[in-house]
């Protein structure tokens, strides 16, 4: 959520900063319903004002023995004023707290400015597009062919967007993701088993709510939503608290299987992995000083990226432009990963600042060393990697002639040294 006294103070900056996010909130809107809020406050404390001190005049009347009767149908009216107005107030206040939480974060002053995705920046590459000398397969007819994926018997089950993975496809998912959490808690993140059903208050907290309800999977019978990423849980771990600075910065990861309805998105990537109902993912989540939040966000995508040179899949690292960033990220670094089927990059993981933004919507204070004063934390976040598109990648990069696959070296480890994945034989054929 955004800073409203910063809103009051910049009008014309924050207007023009969120036609860039493309956002659905009018600014000037929001300016006259706080107006109208301001003004109603000033009433109703100038008529509590008034009705305190006739009470207190009726209580010297009374001493006195005077007749009070006018005075008192006077005070009752200024109640019924007073009960009037608050309800006014009520359902303006919650008209801008809706507002407020439908706002995007602000972009980061080195952000690129611009529509969409064409305005998206290239920071920089690893490694050179697989090139292979033979007609590349995509993930899915090597899947089907090696027998170790099967979309329709998952679909016959759960419907579309829904995978079922055996032998070496359910091992590599598993493999992959161990190894992941491996070099994270090699590199300082602590790993957290966190639930896969959250409250309202956790969605709203990390941003998801209200903007993506439509988006998410709710159990109404128990008020709780199914996560759409671990970062919902991670990031409300310290809702409500104030951390000390040397507790700072606060690094956590974790793997769960996370669950998005996909909305708005029919057509779009209906084959294979790629955008699934569900999937499972390993999360990055920092919580750290103003002060270095900038510079955690490179170090949060090195760490990213660490795990794709490890496998050795050629990516490109991007910068997002205003138009196309998150709801909540100040910065983000898009990882692209190349894919040989499809002749092109794909994101594979993204990697943003949300500065003050969650932490103010979940209230993650921390004590400043200075002068021991509470100031709003920042909280960066970013997939470390998704690991069904890691599966993705690895399949087509590592792709044999033969159609088997080759196994990175780092996961020998993890599948029990096989340096090829081949066909199985499983029930059904």
């Amino acid at each position: 959520m955004l800073d409203f006294s910063f809103i009051r103070r910049h009008p014309a900056q924050v207007r023009e900063a969120l036609a860039q996010r493309h956002s659905e909130v009018n600014i000037d809107e929001l300016m006259s319903r706080d107006a109208q809020r301001r003004e109603l406050i000033g009433e109703v404390e100038g008529l509590q004002a008034k009705r305190n001190e006739t009470s207190r005049r009726i209580g010297e009347l009374k001493r006195s023995g005077a007749d009070t009767n006018e005075i008192t149908s006077g005070l009752r009216t200024t109640g019924d004023r007073i009960k009037a107005l608050e309800g006014e107030l009520k359902g303006i206040q919650a008209a801008i707290l809706d507002d407020m939480l439908r706002l995007p974060n602000l972009p980061h002053d080195s952000v690129p400015i611009g529509e969409d995705d064409a305005a998206n920046r290239t920071e920089r590459t690893w490694g050179q597009p697989t090139a292979l000398d033979f007609e590349p397969r995509d993930h899915v007819d090597l899947g089907e062919s090696l027998g170790i994926l099967d979309f329709a018997r998952a679909a016959k089950i759960s419907g579309a967007r829904f995978s079922a993975q055996f032998g070496a496809g359910a091992k590599l998912e598993r493999a992959l993701a161990a190894y992941m959490l491996d070099v994270h808690t090699s590199n300082g993140y602590l790993e957290v088993l966190t639930p896969l059903l959250v409250t309202p208050q956790a969605m709203q907290g990390s941003g998801q709510l209200p903007k993506f309800a439509d988006d998410a999977f709710f159990v109404g019978s128990d008020e709780l939503y199914l996560i759409p990423t671990s970062e919902v849980p991670l990031v409300n771990l310290h809702s409500n608290e104030i951390l000390a600075a040397a507790d700072l910065p606060v690094k956590y990861c974790a793997h769960t299987s996370c669950f998005r309805r996909e909305a708005g998105s029919y057509g779009r990537d209906t084959r294979g992995l790629i955008r699934m109902h569900q999937f499972n993912k390993v999360e990055l989540v920092w919580i750290t000083d103003s002060e270095s939040s900038c510079a955690a966000l490179e170090a949060l995508t090195a760490d990213a990226e660490r795990i794709l040179q490890g496998l050795e899949l050629p990516y490109r690292v991007i910068t997002l432009s205003t138009g196309d960033m998150g709801f909540a990220a100040a910065k983000t670094y898009d990882l692209e990963v190349w894919l040989p089927s499809q002749d092109r990059y794909r994101e594979i993981s993204s990697c943003s600042n949300c500065t003050d933004f969650q932490a103010r919507r979940a209230d993650i204070r921390y004590r400043s060393k200075g002068d021991g004063k509470t100031q709003l934390a920042h909280t960066l976040n970013g997939s470390g990697v998704a690991v069904g598109r890691a599966l993705v990648a690895l399949l087509e990069n590592h792709q044999q002639a033969d159609g088997t696959v080759r196994v990175p070296e780092v996961l020998h480890p993890y599948f029990g040294g096989i340096e090829r994945i081949e066909p199985i034989e499983r029930p059904g054929g």
